[in-house]
């Protein structure tokens, strides 16, 4: 059975997308950490990230940070942390999150709460800014 992020890069569920390619897709996430909280994940559905080849996933790697340095643009933070949790979705994906401090990228936080015009706007912003 397709994962939901399966779903999301076939348009079967809608997503506010940042940018995608052949290989990867990345949107924003539903309930963030933060402003800008980006999930990115290969289209090819694989459960775990270290199951991919090194190919694909040097390729996530890469297609991840130009993701982030788009947000870092659009959110005022220190870094862009990243986070591989990997057990709530059966498909491989990177949380791109921007933060000041530590506790920032802690996932028992309260999950923050934007419409979803303010999605749309968010993620126009930031694909506004893509190299």
């Amino acid at each position: 059975m397709a994962s939901v992020f399966s779903k999301i890069v076939k348009g079967e569920i809608p997503s506010h997308k940042i940018a995608e390619d052949d290989n990867y897709y990345a949107f924003l996430d539903i309930n963030p950490l933060a402003k800008g909280h980006t999930l990115v994940i290969p289209k090819q559905e694989i459960d775990y990230l270290f199951d991919l080849d090194d190919n694909l996933l040097a390729g996530l790697q890469v297609f991840s940070k130009r993701i982030a340095r788009a947000i870092e643009k659009v959110v005022p933070c220190k870094r862009i942390g990243i986070a591989v949790l990997g057990l709530e979705i059966p498909h491989a994906h990177i949380h791109l999150i921007p933060i000041n401090r530590l506790d920032d990228i802690n996932f028992g936080r309260p999950k923050l709460k934007f419409s979803e015009e303010e999605l749309a706007e968010i993620a126009s912003m930031i694909r506004s800014k893509l190299d």
